[in-house]
């Protein structure tokens, strides 16, 4: 994105940002490529660096370790082993293992289901692939302490070796050297050192010349000598000669791992920046998690449209202290391309411009950001501002001229896919003068089809973008009674300065700001006056509408309770006349039982009988049973009910009496009649039955308290 001026993404605190992305880096890779954070304007781009950010911040917020724990910088190493002739240390080679371990973890943590899951974190290194040919040629000459095997090579296992062998020797000829001296009395305290790579003994100075070999030094005081004995010069001598043809031997292995792996240079480079692309991609999602940011909506064409978007540093500051901070809406596109903002001072017009300048850099740059998810950002080639005091004294300009220069400047450049702010357009000259001029700019950029938002206290541009299509009135809310900044901004009113309201406010002389009331002209004072009480009845109107939606929602919890209890007792209803059904079914089961005793008894009766007069009244029972019995046994059954709790009454039914439904012998409670149809309610359930069909009966019990 080109920028304007060259200082523009100072000016909008994106270099604070790129700071506060530096911090969360390990890696020198990803801590230089946070400090030059790139703004884009390819979609395709902007898209996969936010959908990296957003899958490793969602394995963040589960608690997923991610392997990538190289941190180290071997930029140098792996610069070293692509240069023939070069020979790289043992440590070196130990880094380098550290580095391919850590690649084979991140390609084995990418299988099948991660691959798809987290596919823009994948494609980092879908285009290299992990050789394991590396790792087993370190692995075949060094240990996990970065030494040099003995089995290496031959040569060096022979060199060890003899190595053990000499330094046994020494070890042991030396122990009786110094108890002999030791007996004697020459040693000193420490008994034994090394010096110059040579094992010596400590003697007192006054001795030295009692123990014949070499003299190799003395202590500070001079009170100590130290001396090889002449036994173990020999010995000593041998053993400096074989840790020499070591250190040969080292080397050599050394190099031929070195041209081994120096094919494989090109590969580790890429693991090695593979490694920072992975912190850097952290980085970003551990900003994110401070921001509690998101991944917005991204649109190929030119326009904004921010739903509860805050400012990300006063975000950071607010959260810190435990200040609430207020959200803000913005829609920019086609149809409305300039937002005019206008509003007292201190009232958050600047900080409003800036959000919207600082979260486009970020979401271009690849950035989550702190908006509601539903929010849209078009992507822009080229960014403008024109904020604060421009005078310059080395260019001999006012702060008028300085404005002029850049309006110039935006006029000759600006066009559809420009995003410009401009803070305070006109100002520094006469009010008159330079608001003509601030609508010919608006004129300007209005044809040039860019997009925008522009901050100003002057009156024409208010009444300007009230009658112009593609420009828009705004306003930061005030509350003028207690004249204090909501920092709330209203889309398509202008506002007023407050200019009077705030005098007062701070007790100037009333007397002054009578006289300086009369000198304003009596429409634009009329105006101002009607700007504040269409703003303050507009703050009444949406506090109403917040108590409204209060009771809204205070209602649909009540409607939702309300319904719950409704199912509750409709289920209730159910389960009863359930209850009822299956006490039926259990009687009829019953009777079936019954039944079935009583059938398999004749039948067997049956086989038994000899003559055809005992058949003949088997078969006269049989159909007794069969045709007769039921009806026989369930009237007698329902009447020794009935007549166990009821008696019938002589007289008509009633409402709220008592009924017995001659159809089903069942007694409900008459709640209506309609003319020859009557309501039974039995049990839970209504009956609609004919009035003919039901007899009046009263409870057995209520019946005999009458008698008595």
């Amino acid at each position: 994105m080109k920028l304007f001026p060259e200082s523009a993404g100072v000016q909008l605190e994106f270099d604070k940002v790129r700071h506060l992305l530096a911090e969360h880096t390990r890696t020198i890779y990803a801590k230089e490529k946070a400090l030059d954070l790139r703004v884009h304007t390819r979609k395709e781009y902007i898209e996969t660096e936010l959908q990296q950010s957003q899958s490793y911040l969602y394995i963040l917020q589960q608690g997923q370790p991610f392997p990538n724990d190289f941190i180290q910088n071997i930029s140098r190493e792996l610069q070293l082993l692509g240069i023939p002739g070069a020979v790289l240390s043992a440590e070196d080679f130990l880094q380098v293992r550290r580095l391919a371990e850590n690649t084979k973890d991140i390609f084995r943590w990418f299988d099948a289901d991660r691959q798809s899951a987290y596919e823009s974190l994948y494609r980092v290194i879908s285009s290299t692939h992990y050789e394991k040919i590396i790792l087993q040629q370190i692995d075949e000459i060094l240990d996990e302490q970065g030494v040099v095997k003995d089995n290496a090579s031959e040569g060096l296992s022979s060199i060890r070796m003899s190595l053990y062998r000499k330094r046994g020797e020494l070890r042991r000829l030396f122990d009786r050297i110094v108890q002999k001296l030791s007996k004697s009395g020459y040693t000193a305290d420490i008994d034994e050192a090394f010096l110059n790579g040579r094992r010596v003994v400590a003697i007192y100075a006054e001795h030295k010349r009692q123990v014949k070999g070499i003299l190799h030094g003395e202590s500070d005081t001079r009170r100590t000598s130290y001396i090889e004995p002449e036994e173990t010069i020999e010995l000593n001598n041998d053993i400096f000669s074989l840790e020499n043809e070591e250190r040969a031997e080292v080397y050599r292995i050394l190099r031929k791992l070195t041209e081994l792996l120096s094919s494989h240079a090109p590969l580790l480079k890429t693991w090695f920046t593979i490694a920072g692309e992975f912190d850097f991609i952290r980085a970003k999602a551990k900003l994110a998690s401070d921001l509690h940011a998101v991944h917005p909506q991204i649109s190929d064409r030119s326009g904004i449209d921010l739903i509860k978007a805050y400012h990300p540093l006063l975000f950071l500051y607010n959260k810190k202290n435990g200040k609430p901070v207020v959200p803000v809406n913005i829609q920019l596109n086609d149809k409305n391309r300039i937002l005019v903002i206008s509003g007292p001072n201190a009232g958050g017009k600047t900080v409003t411009l800036k959000t919207v300048g600082l979260l486009q850099l970020m979401v271009q740059s690849g950035l989550l950001v702190p908006v509601h998810p539903d929010s849209s950002f078009g992507i822009f080639k080229q960014l403008m501002i024109h904020i604060g005091d421009t005078q310059s004294i080395e260019f001999e300009l006012s702060t008028y001229s300085a404005h002029l220069k850049n309006m110039k400047s935006f006029m000759e450049q600006a066009n559809g896919r420009t995003l410009f702010f401009i803070d305070e357009l006109g100002s520094g000259s006469d009010p008159d003068l330079g608001g003509a001029f601030a609508e010919v700019f608006l004129e300007e950029l209005l044809k040039k089809h860019a997009i925008g938002i522009v901050t100003t206290h002057y009156l024409n541009l208010k009444v300007m973008a009230s009658k112009t299509a593609g420009i828009v009135n705004g306003s930061m809310a005030f509350d003028e009674k207690n004249l204090l900044p909501l920092y709330q901004l209203n889309i398509g009113k202008p506002g007023s300065s407050y200019t009077f309201s705030i005098a007062e406010r701070i007790g100037l002389n009333p007397q002054l700001i009578n006289r300086a009331r009369q000198l304003v002209d009596d429409n634009h004072f009329k105006l101002d006056k009607l700007l504040n009480a269409t703003e303050q009845d507009l703050r009444k109107i949406q506090q109403k509408e917040k108590e409204l939606q209060s009771l809204l929602k205070e209602n649909e919890k009540l409607k939702k309770e309300m319904t719950q209890l409704l199912d509750k007792e409709k289920h209730r209803q159910q389960v009863e006349l359930l209850k009822q059904q299956n006490r039926i079914t259990e009687e009829r089961i019953a009777y079936l039982k019954d039944m079935e005793r009583k059938l398999r008894q004749l039948v067997f009766d049956w086989r038994r009988a000899e003559s055809d007069s005992d058949k003949k009244d088997i078969m006269r029972q049989m159909q007794a049973l069969l045709f007769k019995q039921k009806e026989k046994q369930v009237s007698e059954k329902v009447k020794k009910k009935f007549d166990e709790k009821y008696v019938e009454l002589n007289e008509e039914p009633r409402e709220g009496g008592k009924v017995l439904m001659k159809q089903n012998n069942q007694v409900g409670l008459l709640t209506e009649i309609r003319g020859k149809k009557a309501i039974v309610q039995l049990g839970v359930v209504p009956i609609t039955v004919e009035l003919k069909d039901l007899i009046a009966v009263k409870d057995k019990e209520e019946a005999g308290e009458v008698e008595s």
